[in-house]
């Protein structure tokens, strides 16, 4: 392909290229970059093009999602996942949950009333243990202590069923 040859396709095909990439790749800088470097590409390898194998546009469309699949390859472990990708609403996430909290009234109809009172107080009602020690009529420094102890039966118990993730 002669210079000329390539300046009358850079010229009839560089819009139509970066409209190609830019509808792919939303940034528009990234995009400007890409469709430079079709043409790059392109002007390296205009040489070996045959014309009896493929259109110019053609041959200029496949080196552009060539390059398009290659940006996405080498951003992807930089790009940041979609906000839905983690949904709450996924069937076995709603039986793991269903699970574990079984196990956890399981572990929690072990320990003794006043420790599981402390538990609901602190983690149902969201309460701060000085005022679960006037509720309960005790100090804060022994609400603490069975606080932690009963966290300490509750992770014990929990370990066996859940590989120690509580």
């Amino acid at each position: 392909m002669t210079k000329e040859e390539f300046e009358r396709l850079y010229t009839e095909y560089s819009g139509k290229v970066m409209l190609y990439v830019g509808a792919r790749v939303k940034n528009r800088a990234d995009a400007e970059d890409l469709c430079a470097e079709v043409f790059e590409k392109a002007l390296r390898a205009s040489d070996s093009y045959d014309s009896s194998k493929a259109a110019p546009g053609t041959w200029l469309y496949a080196i552009a999602r060539n390059a398009v699949i290659d940006y996405f390859r080498g951003s992807r472990p930089s790009e940041e996942l979609p906000e839905d990708l983690a949904d709450d609403s996924a069937p076995d996430e709603g039986l793991l949950r269903s699970e574990l909290l079984e196990e956890l009234a399981g572990a929690l109809e072990k320990l003794s009333p006043e420790l599981t009172e402390i538990i609901v107080l602190r983690y149902n009602d969201c309460l701060p243990l000085t005022e679960i020690a006037l509720r309960v009529g005790l100090s804060y420094g022994a609400v603490k202590l069975r606080h932690q102890k009963a966290l300490a039966a509750l992770r014990s118990a929990m370990k066996s069923c859940c590989f120690g993730a509580f």
